[in-house]
C-alpha cells in the first residue's frame, strides 16, 4: 500500500514539474537577461556575443545585456557564471579555453566544465593566424621556424590568454616543431594584438577579426594560418600543417547556462539561438572571421564539449603547455 502512494507521489511531482517547466517556457524571459564574455571587450568573442546578443533581444523582447569578465584564460566569467541562479538569465558564452582546455591547465577551477553548464549550443569553429610585426626577420613560416631553431627562448609570441587557442597554437607548433619561445598572455586578444602592432612583442596568434585589417593594411604580416586548410579570406597564406604536417588548432565558440536551468528554457534558447546562427546575415559574419557557423542542440553541443575536453588534455599533455 505505502509503494504504491510513494509511486503515485512520485507521478504526481513528475506532473506538477514538467507543468511548472511549461510555465517557465511560456512566462520566459521576464526580465533583461546578461550574457558572459570571459574576456576583455573588442576581442573577437566579445564580437560574436554582442551579434548574437543584438539578436536575442529582438527575437526574446528582453534586452541580452553583455557583460565582460576576463581573467584567467577565461576562467573568472566561467566561475561566475556556474555560480549563479539556474533560471536562464544568466549565460556564458565561451571559447574552448574555459570549457576544455583549462580543466587541464589549472589545478583549482571554481566550476566543472560537464557538471556546471547546461549546453544550449555550438555558434562557431574559427582558425587563427600568426602574424609578426613588419619589421621581425623572419616573414614566411620556414624562415621563422629556421630563426627559432637558432636562437632558442630568444623570440616571444602573444597570445589572448593562457588556455586560449592562440596560446596552445603557439605550445603545438614548439612541440611539433621542436623550437623554444616564450609565451606572452594577454587578457584578450585586442590588446595582444596592440602590443604586437607596436612593437612591444615581435609577433601574435590572433583571430581573423583582431589581425585581417592590419594584415591587409600592412601593418601585420601573416605567415601562417592554424587551420589545416588555407583559409579563403587569405588565400596565399599557408597553413602551418604546410609545413607541420597534421597541425591543427582552431577555436569554437558556443553558447551555455547554469547547470540546472529547467529544460523548457534550455529548449526555448536553442530555438532562438540556432535561428540566428543560421540566419545569412550572421553566417556571413562568422565567415568574415574566417570561421564557419556550427548551430547544434544541446545534446549535439554536450557530447562535442565532452569529446573536446578529452581531445584538449591531450594536447596539453603532448605539447607540455603550463599557464604562465
Amino acid at each position: 500500500m505505502k509503494a504504491g502512494i510513494y509511486r503515485l507521489m512520485g507521478i504526481v511531482s513528475s506532473v506538477a514539474l514538467c507543468a511548472a517547466s511549461g510555465v517557465h517556457a511560456q512566462t520566459y524571459p521576464t526580465k533583461p537577461i546578461r550574457m558572459v564574455v570571459p574576456f576583455s571587450a573588442g576581442g573577437p568573442t566579445d564580437a560574436m556575443a554582442r551579434d548574437l546578443a543584438l539578436r536575442m533581444t529582438t527575437e526574446l523582447g528582453q534586452p541580452v545585456v553583455v557583460e565582460n569578465r576576463p581573467g584567467a584564460g577565461g576562467n573568472i566569467g566561467a566561475e561566475l557564471v556556474a555560480k549563479s541562479a539556474p533560471d536562464g538569465y544568466t549565460l556564458l558564452f565561451a571559447t574552448n579555453g574555459p570549457l576544455a582546455g583549462n580543466p587541464s591547465l589549472y589545478k583549482n577551477l571554481g566550476y566543472d566544465p560537464i557538471k556546471s553548464f547546461a549546453p544550449i549550443t555550438n555558434y562557431a569553429i574559427i582558425g587563427n593566424i600568426l602574424a609578426v610585426h613588419p619589421s621581425f626577420p623572419a616573414h614566411t613560416l620556414p624562415e621563422l621556424m629556421k630563426l627559432l631553431k637558432a636562437n632558442p627562448d630568444k623570440y616571444s609570441y602573444a597570445s589572448g590568454g593562457s588556455g586560449t587557442t592562440q596560446h596552445f597554437a603557439g605550445e603545438l607548433m614548439k612541440s611539433m616543431g621542436n623550437v623554444k619561445m616564450a609565451h606572452i598572455p594577454y587578457k584578450g586578444e585586442g590588446p595582444a594584438v596592440v602590443d604586437t602592432l607596436g612593437n612591444q612583442v615581435p609577433m601574435v596568434f590572433c583571430n581573423f577579426s583582431s589581425c585581417l585589417q592590419y594584415i591587409q593594411s600592412g601593418r601585420l604580416i601573416a605567415l601562417a594560418v592554424t587551420s589545416p586548410k588555407r583559409n579563403p579570406a587569405l588565400p596565399n597564406v599557408p597553413s602551418i600543417a604546410e609545413v607541420l604536417p597534421g597541425f591543427d588548432m582552431r577555436a569554437w565558440y558556443g553558447l551555455v547556462t547554469v547547470a540546472g536551468t529547467p529544460p523548457a528554457i534550455i529548449k526555448r534558447l536553442n530555438e532562438v539561438a540556432v535561428k540566428i546562427i543560421s540566419s545569412p546575415e550572421i553566417t556571413a559574419k562568422i565567415r568574415a572571421y574566417g570561421g564557419e557557423p556550427r548551430p547544434s542542440s544541446p545534446e549535439e553541443y554536450g557530447q562535442f564539449i565532452r569529446s573536446e575536453v578529452q581531445k584538449w588534455d591531450h594536447i596539453v599533455k603532448v605539447s607540455g603547455a603550463t599557464v604562465d
